[in-house]
């Protein structure tokens, strides 16, 4: 599948195959959820004070970007407007702004500018609900606030003239933006202008599929599910922590190796991912946090070639098989596995943990020269014989003697190098 369909500039999107996400406002002071509003008990009125109290001197960009670069992480994404409608940069549109916090500093263009010094690309994350906009029409719908405040004025496309603004200062007064991440279009507004508009401005960003027009890729979210490859353009996301995106006090935080099979799982498919973290109130990273930007930089290492510049190649190999009887019609799954493939080079992905020692790539019959677990550079044995689970079909290739008792904090990536043509 020839993923690259922009045929403009918009084609760096398959080139940068692992982001940072970062959600980052005035919800880290409660440090609950950056949704309280909607999914707390605290009034408006109440959160809105919060910006008297925001001032996150610990705050350093450049030591955001060294840990997403120890990721091996390629652009960021921030939450420039999240769903509160606090903006964390220097707009003349709103008083409900970084600039009138202790901390009085553009927090966007200090960013901005270590991402240049770095030519780390910036993406800018903004919601289309918004909590504290007098003209938004928050009706009680999902991700909304339960009815309009005393005073306000519900006009959706008063309200939208008022991001256009935004987009014109967001657009023009912070360098070049890589894409532009919309969230929930929850009233459902349609106006391609305004795509248009962000295209104008910024010619060959990539706009995703959550606003009011048509997006350039997808982002499904959190658990993304199984197939052998992406159809479209795609960029998932994932956070760190299960029950929050903006930095949790008490965060119920992913294992290491469960985020490496989300990733590893997203990316043979041939999709992008962007991994989110929320910096705590201060502007710190939570030590636990940067100590999984390490781990999964460790292992993004060593297996990453089997993602850049690879193809989705599950059509070649592991497949399921029916086990059909008078009673019973089910599809078993012995080896979880996906593939990629990059010349005559075939990678397989083991994305979940495997039953035994060996992985049968049905209905792959040809010998390769070498195997390599990428993981540490172990060579592997292979065979292609019949086995008896397919004594009724013919000879499988047969990768052997995996060391699955003692890589279990991993996820692995095998190497087949074949010869020229073989796989074909």
């Amino acid at each position: 599948m020839n993923r690259k369909t922009f045929n403009d500039a918009r084609d760096r999107f398959f080139g940068l195959r692992f982001g940072m996400f970062i959600h980052w406002g005035l919800y880290a002071i409660p440090a609950w959820h950056e949704q309280l509003l909607w999914r707390g008990n605290m009034k408006r009125k109440d959160y809105e004070q919060l910006i008297h109290r925001f001032d996150p001197v610990n705050f350093d960009p450049d030591t955001w970007l060294d840990a997403a670069e120890v990721a091996g992480m390629q652009y960021v994404c921030f939450t420039a407007k999240h769903h509160d409608g606090f903006c964390m940069w220097d707009t003349s549109l709103t008083s409900y702004n970084i600039m009138n916090t202790p901390y009085g500093r553009d927090v966007l263009a200090m960013l901005a500018e270590a991402c240049r010094k770095r030519n780390m690309p910036l993406s800018l994350y903004y919601s289309c609900p918004d909590w504290h906009h007098p003209h938004y029409p928050n009706a009680g719908r999902h991700h909304e606030m339960f009815g309009p405040r005393p005073g306000h004025e519900p006009d959706i496309n008063k309200y939208y003239e008022y991001v256009a603004a935004q987009i014109q200062e967001l657009l023009t007064g912070y360098g070049p933006i890589y894409q532009w991440f919309w969230d929930i279009n929850v009233a459902e507004y349609h106006n391609p202008a305004i795509n248009n508009l962000i295209r104008s401005l910024q010619p060959g960003i990539l706009i995703n599929n959550r606003g009011p027009g048509e997006g350039d890729y997808s982002t499904p979210e959190r658990h993304v599910p199984e197939g052998r490859a992406f159809h479209t353009p795609t960029e998932a996301c994932q956070s760190l922590g299960r029950e929050s995106w903006g930095y949790r006090e008490e965060e119920d935080y992913y294992s290491h190796k469960f985020l490496m099979q989300s990733m590893d799982k997203v990316l043979a498919m041939g999709g992008n991912y962007l991994l989110n973290v929320g910096p705590r109130a201060d502007g710190s990273l939570e030590p636990g946090s940067v100590k999984t930007l390490h781990a999964i930089g460790s292992w993004y290492k060593s297996v990453k070639e089997a993602f850049i510049d690879a193809e989705p190649a599950s059509h070649m190999g592991g497949r399921d098989e029916i086990v059909s009887s008078d009673e019973v019609h089910h599809v078993v799954t012995r080896d979880h596995v996906l593939l990629t493939r990059k010349g005559n080079d075939l990678y397989v992905h083991v994305y979940k943990d495997l039953q035994s020692d060996c992985i049968v790539l049905r209905p792959l019959d040809k010998l390769p020269k070498r195997a390599v677990l990428m993981n540490n550079g172990q060579d592997l044995q292979c065979s292609v014989e019949l086995l008896p689970w397919y004594w009724k079909e013919k000879p499988y290739l047969r990768i052997k003697n995996i060391p699955v008792n003692e890589m279990t904090g991993t996820v692995m990536v095998v190497r087949l190098e074949f010869d020229e043509s073989a796989v074909d």
